[in-house]
């Protein structure tokens, strides 16, 4: 497997990022098991959790997804250096006025809160989930910094930024000489293309910033398991979202292109999706979350996929967005 380079720092993590929403939600932990070490057999080393993981189901008090993680990495006896392992804060975690946001109050409780779950001493990339407005970004950028020289955190990102509000932290950093945010993780696919490419591509691109994008597969969408004039799967998490979404022409257009190229390269639908990201050097490492070993197998097929310069100029057409 060709790892990469987390943006500019020198971590290196698999060109695909196993996600665990799912993890506690729509799999339950013995099911997680065999996936997770699956995916390690096959080379993956970069993991990507939340503490929030998952609240809104009922019941759940959320650090589940943190918790089958850990609980993993100890049954299966992986060495913890062997792991890139990456969680994120901001979330609501029940705690009252300070249990959510990104106060360095907040900041400090949930750290320890996640390594306490995931049973480990530090996080390699510590990501907050998504920006506080009631909070100066100094002092979050302060806390993190704390915890980078505490040796609890390695490197810290930033996840649905947007690119005037990750400029404003790159600047922060610089100035007062704080650790920076080393990666971006954003909403982006195939077929949801316009919110990173409008702005937060080009910023990432001139200062380094490794980008992980989550929901490569538009929600399962890219997968081909929706069909433009078939019932709806019954085992799909989040379908309302994704009819919403992509349940018209632009979206079956491209689903039919996406599959044509699959034929070609006699690989499936998820594959050309996650090799056309791939295809972009910018990219780092897209957020799968295979709920099987089918659907993880299915990801990993982009490992041997080839995207040609034509071939994805022509899927770029094919899901071409207003730039007006």
């Amino acid at each position: 497997m060709n790892y990469r380079n987390l943006g500019r720092t020198g971590l290196k993590v698999s060109p695909l990022c196993m996600g665990t929403m799912q993890f506690g939600w729509s799999v339950s932990e013995p099911d997680s098991y065999p996936v997770l070490s699956a995916s390690y057999e096959a080379g993956i080393n970069f993991i990507d959790t939340a503490d929030i993981y998952s609240r809104w189901v009922d019941g759940n008090p959320g650090g589940v997804s943190e918790t089958i993680l850990g609980n993993w990495i100890k049954k299966a006896g992986i060495p913890r250096e062997n792991l890139v392992i990456a969680t994120k804060v901001r979330g609501n975690m029940g705690d009252g006025p300070n249990g959510e946001g990104l106060s360095r109050v907040h900041i400090v409780q949930a750290v320890e809160a996640s390594l306490k779950r995931m049973q480990i001493d530090y996080v390699d990339l510590y990501q907050t989930h998504w920006p506080d407005d009631t909070t100066p970004i100094e002092e979050t950028l302060r806390a993190l910094d704390d915890l980078v020289r505490q040796g609890k955190v390695r490197y810290v990102g930033a996840s649905n930024y947007n690119a005037w509000q990750l400029m404003q932290a790159l600047w922060t950093s610089d100035k007062h000489g704080l650790a920076r945010y080393d990666s971006l993780q954003p909403h982006y696919n195939l077929l949801g293309r316009a919110e990173f490419e409008r702005e937060l591509r080009a910023v990432c691109e001139t200062y380094g910033i490794g980008v992980i994008p989550y929901s490569p597969l538009a929600g399962g969408f890219l997968t081909g398991k929706y069909r433009k004039d078939a019932e709806l799967p019954a085992d799909s998490a989040r379908t309302s979202g994704v009819q919403r979404e992509y349940f018209n022409e632009r979206g079956w257009n491209a689903l039919a292109a996406a599959e044509k190229l699959a034929a070609e390269k006699s690989t499936n639908v998820s594959a050309i999706a996650l090799a056309w990201m791939l295809a972009d050097p910018v990219i780092t490492s897209p957020i799968i979350g295979p709920r099987n070993l089918k659907q993880l197998n299915d990801n990993l097929a982009a490992l041997a996929v080839t995207i040609s310069p034509e071939e994805k100029a022509a899927l770029d057409q094919a899901t071409a967005w207003d730039e007006k």
